[in-house]
């Protein structure tokens, strides 16, 4: 073999060279940290992992009051064992300006959480929507195909929400806000629950049509 042949072939072999980007993230934001975000991150996890592969995309979420530390609220908890979901490992932490300029997407509880984020920081105006108001947005939406790149996908489905915005004129804005529960009785629980496994459901197939 000549060394120019040896030398051709060194060039298709070996790993990529430098550093690899982040994963892109979605922040998912409540107040505690410890009830509603974490139950929609940890719902929304593997519904990613399935369209992406595991760590193509990550969901971590944040408090604007957060008890900071804290694991998951037990009774929430416990609404996420029954959707089948695992808390374990989950630490609060307080939202930073940092972490919503640096997520693809951001999804809150509340219209209130919403505006803190986009507060924090303004560029993020058009990638920040309520958990509710996403799902809203995206059901009935006609998309016949989304981006197999993870960024480019989020960025599509935020543009395809922004763009129907127009279609909730006039419902009642309480819909697009899930419930907080936090030391509430057990039906504030279950509405949270209800409010949100539709939310999740939408959103995953939003994510796969005709992928």
């Amino acid at each position: 073999m000549t060394q120019g042949a040896s030398q051709g072939t060194s060039k298709d072999v070996g790993p990529p060279s430098g550093p690899q980007p982040p994963a892109p993230q979605i922040l998912v934001v409540c107040t505690g940290n410890v009830c509603r975000s974490p139950l929609v991150e940890r719902l929304l996890q593997p519904v990613l992992d399935r369209v992406f592969g595991i760590g193509g995309v990550g969901v971590r979420s944040a408090g604007t009051g957060a008890l900071t530390g804290e694991p998951m609220d037990r009774r929430a908890a416990g609404v996420l064992l029954g959707l089948g979901g695992d808390s374990a490992g989950f630490v609060s932490r307080q939202l930073e300006p940092t972490m919503v300029a640096n997520a693809s997407l951001v999804l809150t509880a509340t219209r209130e959480h919403r505006a803190t984020a986009v507060r924090m920081h303004p560029r993020a105006l058009h990638r920040a929507f309520t958990v509710r108001e996403f799902a809203a947005l995206l059901r009935g939406a006609s998309i016949e195909r989304v981006p197999t790149d993870p960024v480019a996908c989020l960025a599509a489905l935020a543009e395809v929400a922004m763009s129907r915005k127009v279609h909730l004129a006039g419902q009642n804005p309480n819909n697009l806000d899930i419930v907080d529960p936090y030391r509430r009785p057990d039906d504030a629980y279950a509405l949270m629950r209800a409010q949100i496994a539709p939310a999740i459901e939408i959103i995953g197939a939003a994510l796969t049509p005709a992928r």
